[in-house]
């Protein structure tokens, strides 16, 4: 591998304005589908095959409407010393209904005492507006409408805030990531002491972010895509463009500062640190495209879209970024005057690095295990992590859907906001009424965390009533019942009154020959949840397997992958650790911007997982392979982990520091969902890079010596020689020397 990329690496330095054209060609085609055949992206989450999935199929099938259609909740209050009922503002309340329009509406019920749906003290209302369409597919114009509908109450002095999915606030991105970028840009000034030096990474990150981003954007013209995609596609992007431009970069000025010609120099910096990023890609894609493992759409295109956007990352800094060098010319290596100046005082000294590696490895034993403990001290939270999605009572403060949500649980309760329906399957029962009369006292035989219950039955006791209710049941085979919690959607105690209800309900039903399904959107929540949960355990066996595998065959040995892995492992739990300590038990909420604590989100552990995987296997590769290249070349092997490691240690600083400023510039996105994953994968790369693979490592290293880079006979032979730190290369081109032009 390291001779291709070698010639590549030639190859693109030499025709660099053909790869420059091509590339430019790529974005602005890219560019163009994403401006033209683009579609709004969603926050609407569900997973074929749950029950309160296939309850809502149910309903579809057999009334033709659909249940999981977008709701709009608008919430009105009056002013102190009035009431709802007043002819002024029934009328202001109609006004409002009827602005919403009336196209794809199912229904637009107003506030009303008799359906429970005015507070007791006449002041508070709730009105529903039920569309026959998802969220997602709700133009931006009746979005607008939705929520420019209450201008004239408000003007009229009501309070109204809407909310529910019909409005879903959605994932943006903008000045947050650039503070991200001009962090990254100040530490490649840093590292590199040049302007040029440092725009380089840059550069070609950002164009390799803009094509990915604007494929996903183009995509959503045929697949319906979340709003988190392309948030989750510029995290990585960014972050790893960079790193693998900082990564080749870096080894090119120091095939320069040997002499070698820049066309020399470039193909021997491809094929050697090429080789590295190639596999580190690799492992991230892995990692990522590991995620359509859990089976579950939104987080398979998430982990889909990161993936070819890191994919673009990688054949951007080995062919574009080579061309751009070739543009450069020796113009790359010279400093700015105050960082040529202290390179010129620090080349007399020790580098950083290496006194760093010296005082780890001469402390090898109490660094490595006073390092474990400060890793279990910060993991302890993660102990009780609890999961579950986000709802509008963690929106931002001051937001509609927030507001709409605080008004409902103030005046009704907050298992208002999430209630939950039984649906009752009469079809193959030879008693409908027995079955529906089973449920009904299986429902109301659950006592805790229960507010209220509308049952399955006539809304009266005429005998039109009964009448009505019975054709009904007879024509659709089905009936509902309402249970509304006294807790709210994201609570443990909802969760468990939900598991509670499906355990007393199904034998009801089931005894007579239905059957009964338990539904709502906090129901599907749920669900998500633990599916998430359940399929953890097989990504990370999945994702770890094959990853364990592809570093058996990088570093030839057994101990350097496990501890690999095993490091990682450590890494995830601190992060989690960390995750909960600030977003479910609030310390330091404030400062980072968390209103209202509560539940981790649901798929943040799969997350963390799949991208802190491919991430601390970057630092593995960029550190270890140096490592490997002195043993190979015949430095034992203690001393060999202190002089790669200080050839690794600035880059994989300046590295870590980038992928953490990219990542903490999500932290100040107003949304709970990007805030979360860009703290926890920033906490995440902090921890991995600095105490995990900058310490814990070579301290690992120095105890275990030479055995290390052990690895049975029979399977050395097996595995293919991938020359990842260009060892065959190297001694090739040394002892053939190939002409500069």
């Amino acid at each position: 591998m390291a001779r291709h990329l070698y010639r590549l690496g030639r190859w693109s330095f030499s025709h660099r304005r053909t790869v420059v054209s091509l590339w430019v060609l790529a974005l602005i085609v890219v560019g163009a589908a994403a401006a033209t055949i683009s579609k709004p992206s969603s926050n609407t989450f569900s997973l074929p095959g749950i029950e309160s999935t296939q309850a809502f199929d149910l309903i579809k099938d057999r009334t033709g409407q659909s249940a999981d259609g977008a709701t709009a909740r608008i919430v009105f209050q009056a002013p102190k010393g009035q009431d709802l009922a007043s002819a002024k503002n029934q009328a202001l309340i109609s006004s409002t209904l009827e602005a919403v329009g009336s196209t794809d509406v199912a229904a637009a019920t107003p506030p009303s005492a008799a359906a429970g749906t005015i507070s007791q003290d006449g002041r508070t209302g709730v009105a529903s507006v039920t569309f026959t369409k998802q969220s997602i597919d709700l133009s931006d114009a009746q979005k607008e409408a939705i929520t420019e509908a209450p201008e004239e109450a408000r003007a009229a002095g009501l309070t109204v805030a809407v909310g529910g999915d019909a409005v879903q606030e959605q994932s943006a991105t903008g000045a947050t990531e650039l503070i991200g970028v001009l962090i990254a840009l100040v530490v490649l000034v840093i590292t590199f002491g040049s302007m040029l030096a440092a725009g380089m990474p840059l550069l070609t990150a950002i164009v390799g972010v803009g094509i990915g981003i604007a494929g996903i954007t183009a995509a959503s013209a045929f697949v319906d895509l979340s709003s988190t995609t392309p948030v989750l596609a510029l995290m990585l992007g960014l972050a790893v463009g960079i790193d693998y431009a900082l990564f080749i970069v870096t080894r090119y000025r120091s095939e320069l500062a040997l002499g070698r010609a820049p066309l020399e120099a470039i193909g021997r910096a491809v094929g050697t640190a090429g080789s590295a990023v190639v596999f580190a890609g690799i492992t991230v894609i892995i990692a990522l495209a590991g995620l359509a493992v859990v089976n579950i759409n939104f987080l398979t295109q998430m982990g889909v879209a990161a993936a070819a956007t890191v994919a673009v990352a990688v054949l951007i800094a080995l062919t574009l970024l080579p061309a751009m060098l070739g543009f450069a010319g020796s113009r790359i290596t010279r400093r700015l005057g105050y960082f040529a100046r202290r390179a010129e005082k620090s080349s007399a000294g020790t580098p950083a690095g290496r006194r760093w590696v010296d005082l780890v490895t001469r402390h090898r034993v109490v660094v490595f295990f006073g390092g474990l403990v400060i890793a279990v001290l910060v993991a302890i939270p993660a102990g009780s992590l609890r999961l579950a999605f986000p709802d509008e009572g963690t929106a931002t403060e001051g937001s509609g859907p927030r507001v709409a949500y605080d008004l409902i649980a103030d005046n009704f309760g907050p298992g208002v906001n999430g209630p939950l329906v039984v649906v009752v399957d009469t079809k193959g029962s030879s008693d409908p009424q027995a079955t529906i009369d089973s449920v009904n006292k299986a429902v109301a035989s659950v006592k805790t965390d229960i507010a209220s219950v509308v049952p399955a039955g006539p809304t009266g006791d005429d005998a039109k009533s009964v009448a009505a209710f019975k054709a009904q049941v007879d024509k659709t085979q089905i009936a509902t019942i309402t249970v509304i919690p006294t807790s709210g959607p994201s609570e443990a105690s909802t969760q468990d009154l939900v598991s509670e209800i499906r355990d007393a309900v199904r034998p009801a039903a089931e005894s007579t020959g239905g059957d009964a399904l338990v539904t709502g959107q906090t129901a599907v929540a749920i669900d998500i949840s633990d599916s998430l949960s359940s399929a953890f355990p097989r990504y990370l066996l999945v994702v770890v397997g094959l990853a364990l595998f592809l570093l058996i065959g990088v570093f030839r040995s057994i101990l350097v992958p496990v501890k690999a892995v095993l490091g990682f492992l450590v890494s995830v739990l601190m992060a989690l650790g960390a995750t909960v300590a600030v977003f479910q038990w609030g310390w330091l909420a404030g400062l980072m911007g968390v209103d209202t604590p509560g539940p981790v989100l649901s798929f943040l552990p799969v997350l963390l997982t799949g991208i802190l995987f491919g991430l601390a296997m970057d630092y593995e590769l960029f550190l270890v392979t140096r490592m490997r290249e002195e043993y190979v070349h015949g430095t034992e092997a203690r001393e060999a982990v202190n002089v790669g490691f200080e050839h690794g240690a600035r880059v994989v600083t300046a590295a870590a520091l980038i992928m953490v400023s990219v990542f903490s510039s999500f932290i100040l996105s107003p949304e709970p969902i990007t805030k979360s994953i860009g703290f926890g994968l920033a906490f995440g790369v902090l921890a991995d890079a600095f105490l995990v693979r900058m310490t814990l490592v070579p301290a690992f290293m120095s105890i275990i010596g030479k055995p290390a880079w052990w690895i049975p006979g029979w399977l050395s032979r097996l595995i293919p020689d991938l020359d990842v730190e260009g060892d065959k290369l190297t001694k090739e081109l040394d002892s053939e020397p190939v002409p500069a032009r």
